[in-house]
């Protein structure tokens, strides 16, 4: 598979350097929000399908990728600021916002904060309200069973992947060449030349803080079309025994399964005019692992509000 060209840049905005990847393309701005760990180069297959009805760009948050690595500026306020201004910059008054994961946050609080600078939204299995989440986890049956690898200090990025692959088979399962593109551009080697994660540590407890713990979605008053996927597919579990596997599957079926249904509801209770489309077997990587159904369906409403 080859990606598609684009241009890589940087913008200087709210004291930090950005970096952003630009599809081109005429029409609307469409842009894209990464989830937490990712950078702008996760969108690099499904984002310039787009690029013939619409100007694509995707958008490496703070703290991410080739983006600078600030020590604070992780609260929804400064992350939504970094993308108006992000907006600024580049003269696009207005846009359509389509985020994966913790960007559900962005999305809902830069259309509270900022509604005549939104002309759609598109959540990409991306959670604007996680409270609950945590209590959830703590019943997993497999929160505390730790699966024992062979150490490794990666020397290469390819080492890294490798690692990558064997100790996470969920993204094993959808892995493809915008994987590779995109993990030589969230890691660098150590003094001791060893590969390693960009993001700090820091960034990810600052995050999950700021957007996870703490955050209660803001009110958007406007209405503004909206469309959202929900996967609601299960984890890889290749790596654990028989026993694990069907005491995960009654605590997915029982509890994890109700409690995302709920969050649905209560999504669709604030935005009523929302089309919501759940994949049942669906990745969190929705947009990857079931590519085509994603893309099919976010035309469709794209073309649908569009005109």
């Amino acid at each position: 598979m080859t990606l598609p060209g684009h241009k890589s840049d940087f913008v200087s905005v709210n004291g930090i350097r950005l970096h952003y990847l630009d599809w081109g393309g005429k029409g609307s701005t469409l842009i894209f929000l990464t989830g937490m760990g990712s950078s702008a180069y996760i969108f690099s297959k499904f984002a310039p399908r787009f690029n013939d009805r619409f100007r694509v760009l995707a958008l490496t948050r703070r703290g991410h990728g080739d983006s600078d690595h600030p020590e604070n500026g992780y609260d929804p306020d400064t992350l939504i600021e970094d993308i108006c201004q992000f907006m600024d910059k580049l003269e696009i008054e207005k846009a359509i916002l389509a985020g994966h994961s913790i960007a559900g946050v962005e999305l809902t609080h830069f259309a509270a904060t900022h509604p005549g600078r939104v002309e759609k939204l598109v959540y990409l299995d991306a959670l604007d309200d996680r409270r609950g989440h945590q209590e959830i986890q703590e019943k997993n049956p497999l929160r505390n069973i730790e699966i024992k690898h062979e150490e490794s200090n990666p020397h290469s990025v390819e080492e890294y992947i490798a690692d990558m692959k064997r100790d996470f088979p969920d993204f094993a399962d959808i892995w493809n060449e915008v994987w590779d593109e995109e993990i030589s551009h969230n890691v660098t080697m150590n003094e001791a030349g060893v590969v390693v994660d960009k993001m700090p540590a820091s960034v990810e407890t600052a995050m999950i803080e700021h957007l996870i713990n703490e955050y209660v979605p803001k009110r958007v008053s406007a209405k503004i079309p909206i469309l959202s996927f929900y996967a609601l597919g299960k984890r890889n579990l290749s790596a654990y025994t028989q026993e694990q596997k069907e005491k995960f599957d009654d605590f997915h079926r029982n509890i994890r399964q109700p409690f995302f249904k709920s969050v649905i509801s209560e999504f669709q209770s604030r935005f009523p005019h929302a089309r919501i489309v759940e994949i049942p077997n669906g990745h969190h990587y929705c947009f990857i692992a079931q590519e085509e159904l994603v893309y099919e369906e976010m035309s469709r409403f794209l073309q649908v509000t569009n005109e």
